[in-house]
């Protein structure tokens, strides 16, 4: 058994890492790849045995503005096991390794766990805590007639798109707690371009999801834009808008928050003092920056 790592520019590794994917969690890394959107910072670390991937934990290198200041954590994902390899403790032998690797050179490690592994998460040495989802308070979350809404940029042709790829890299900060090396992991959950949407008069991108209730995920522009105004051109059908970020410290106003522990999905677990701050200062981290 060999470990093997950053190697996703490798074809054969990667597809072997792919057919892993496929297998536990049902998608794979390959059209994000070969369409150019991977950057370098999705680092996997693997055991390889006999011309497959049997286990692997993943080291996704983030650097987030936090309250004004910049921060470099790990955030650490994909991590799975061959069903046929699995209670030989090779998850743990990599989580160790990446640990290691990566502990003295940055602000905190931190992961989503699912619930089965809390105490595999624990043993490793990390801790959990809370986040804070936001809410637009629902006064705010009405069409605004005089305001042209949001459309979808799907079949808007070629320029649309790299517009909104060139604000990926380029928006103003939306958010007190905002990633900024977002370009991978962004167009990871963006790529066919179903949920982006765009509002000419003032040059902005959103992406927005339809779950319990509507979602705003992103907003891109070349200049911060006021929530209250963004808001006002969705104007959800349900009147009630979820935040996929921590508004900006402008935007507070017309938010509330609610204390979120990842509900019946997962738990936020982390290493380094300086992750504290998520629970302490009331942060989320943005839905699109999952790894």
């Amino acid at each position: 058994m060999e470990l093997v790592s950053d190697y996703m520019r490798d074809d054969t590794y990667r597809h072997m890492l792919n057919e892993l994917t496929r297998n536990t969690f049902g998608f794979d890394f390959e059209s994000w790849v070969t369409q150019g959107y991977f950057e370098g910072d999705y680092i996997p670390y693997s055991f390889a045995d006999e011309g497959r991937i049997v286990s692997n934990v993943s080291a996704n290198r983030m650097k987030f503005m936090q309250n004004g200041s910049v921060r470099y954590y790990v955030q650490i994902g994909t991590v799975m096991t061959d069903e046929g390899c699995r209670r030989q403790g090779l998850a743990a032998k990599l989580m160790k390794h990446v640990i290691e690797e990566y502990e003295r050179e940055c602000d905190g490690i931190y992961l989503f766990g699912d619930l089965s592994a809390v105490e595999f998460y624990r043993k490793m040495g990390f801790k959990v805590e809370n986040q804070y989802r936001y809410y637009v308070k629902d006064e705010f979350c009405h069409f605004d007639g005089t305001k042209d809404r949001f459309k979808p940029i799907k079949n808007m042709g070629d320029e649309i798109k790299k517009k909104y790829l060139d604000l990926v890299r380029n928006s103003a900060y939306h958010s007190s707690f905002e990633q900024i090396n977002k370009y991978g992991l962004q167009m990871f959950y963006t790529a066919g371009l179903d949920n982006v949407f765009y509002a000419d008069d003032i040059g902005c991108f959103i992406v927005l999801e339809q779950e319990e209730c509507t979602v705003l995920q992103s907003v891109l522009c070349r200049e911060k834009a006021a929530l209250a105004d963004v808001v006002g051109r969705i104007g959800p059908e349900d009147h009630k808008c979820r935040l996929g970020f921590t508004p900006h410290d402008e935007d507070m106003k017309i938010c509330i928050s609610e204390v979120y522990d990842g509900g019946d999905d997962y738990r936020l677990f982390y290493r380094g003092k300086e992750l504290e701050s998520i629970e302490q200062d009331k942060l989320y981290f943005p839905d699109l920056s999952h790894a």
